[in-house]
């Protein structure tokens, strides 16, 4: 799988991460010659990887979910969530995506791509390789965009520990996952944050103090204090060694126009404006773009990424960022209490459904209908003004 590279491939898939290596795989899958660049590509994967059990491909092995449980959401009340959340095994997920590059023999080329020009991919020290496709899979920081990016960005941090289940139990009952807890259990003022715990196999669950969004995020000190609060509060003793898991990346990263480039994955990004979801909507595309590299068109190659009904989406989704950045702190956990409060249809319309643009518009309706008029006037107000800026250290 290793060695010199090719001098002209069919497709060179820069980042290998999950997204880069099975988009990589899937192209070898399909006959074409496919060489994936990234500058470390033996570094761990340290990230959860999370996602309703009802969005995750057919065809993904069971040994890459290490935990699957029912669902729960806490805004003012309780809310019991119709779709299973599961916790991807990141080890077992890497070594099936490995097993597909092996077996359809991707060249894996350690290097730092800088840019792309006419069909050649550049490399840090002047290395070349020539592609009919290349492929930005290389996450949010988009290595192969050219565009610099301008103003502060919207991000979602999160601060987490790993216990034992059965010092979560307080919390994270057995067989449970707690997707939001908006209760201000971390008895600090300003941006509202909410307590988000899963189990992740083998005994032990993740329990996150998380910014939902942003601008700029939340500092990881204070929410690293805002849980040792809350668990506190709970009467949760959390072990003095522990692993902790430390987040943060953006939300409202620029849709990827580079000419000659397609970006895919976070890059793309898919990346749920209001959720930071993009896993699963990630895997679920791989087919569709390895098929239409496969096909040579360029404008099917384009679509499968962005179709236009999911650009249509993706704008929504863009104005209900706005709203959250905007809306008082102490209105957030309403609208989530109105949000959880839906049909299950219109919460997976909103949080799953990519492409969907009627049913957002549906869900979204569904939303203002049952909200009351000042929450209104927030849902509304992002799509008629620019994107909201910091005033001050606990603004949104």
């Amino acid at each position: 799988m290793r060695g010199g590279s090719r001098s002209d491939m069919d497709v060179a898939v820069v980042g290998a991460g999950p997204a880069g290596r099975a988009l990589a795989a899937a192209c070898a899958a399909r006959g074409l010659a496919t060489v994936l660049v990234d500058r470390n590509p033996d570094a761990p994967w340290s990230a959860t990887y999370g996602s309703w059990v009802t969005d995750l491909p057919d065809d993904l092995p069971p040994g890459c979910v290490a935990a699957e449980a029912a669902g729960f959401a806490i805004a003012r009340t309780r809310h019991e969530l119709a779709r299973r959340y599961a916790v991807l095994d990141t080890a077992e997920l890497r070594a099936h995506l490995d097993d597909r590059l092996a077996a359809g023999q991707v060249e894996l080329r350690a290097g730092r791509a800088v840019r792309a020009v006419d069909g050649r991919l550049v490399l840090a020290g002047g290395d070349r390789i020539g592609a009919r496709w290349i492929v930005d899979a290389g996450g949010h920081r988009q290595p192969l965009t050219s565009r610099p990016r301008t103003g502060a960005a919207a991000e979602q941090t999160a601060y987490g520990i790993v216990v034992p289940a059965a010092t979560a139990a307080p919390i994270v009952p057995p067989g449970s996952a707690l997707f939001m807890d908006w209760r201000p259990d971390h008895g600090a003022p300003g941006a509202p944050t909410f307590l988000y715990g899963v189990p992740l196999g083998q005994d032990t669950v993740l329990l996150e103090e998380t910014s939902l969004a942003r601008r700029p995020g939340l500092p990881l000190r204070e929410l690293r204090d805002r849980l040792a609060a809350r668990l506190a509060a709970h009467g949760v003793d959390a072990p003095l060694e522990c692993a902790v898991e430390r987040v943060r990346f953006p939300l409202d990263v620029p849709r990827h126009r580079e000419p000659g480039v397609v970006g895919f994955g976070a890059a793309a990004p898919f990346v749920h404006p209001a959720s930071g979801f993009n896993l699963a909507a990630t895997l679920a595309a791989v087919p569709r773009l390895a098929d239409a590299l496969a096909s040579g068109r360029r404008r099917a190659a384009r679509r499968a990424v962005w179709p236009a009904s999911a650009i249509v989406v993706h704008r929504v989704r863009r104005i209900g960022l706005e709203a959250l950045l905007r809306m008082p702190p102490e209105q957030v956990p309403a609208f989530f209490e109105t949000f959880f409060a839906l049909p299950e249809r219109h919460q997976h319309a909103y949080l799953s459904e990519r492409a969907a643009p009627a049913a957002t518009a549906v869900a979204m309706a569904a939303l203002f209908a049952r909200a009351d008029m000042r929450l209104r006037m927030r849902l509304v107000g992002p799509a008629l003004l620019p994107s909201a800026q910091p005033v001050g250290p606990n603004s949104r």
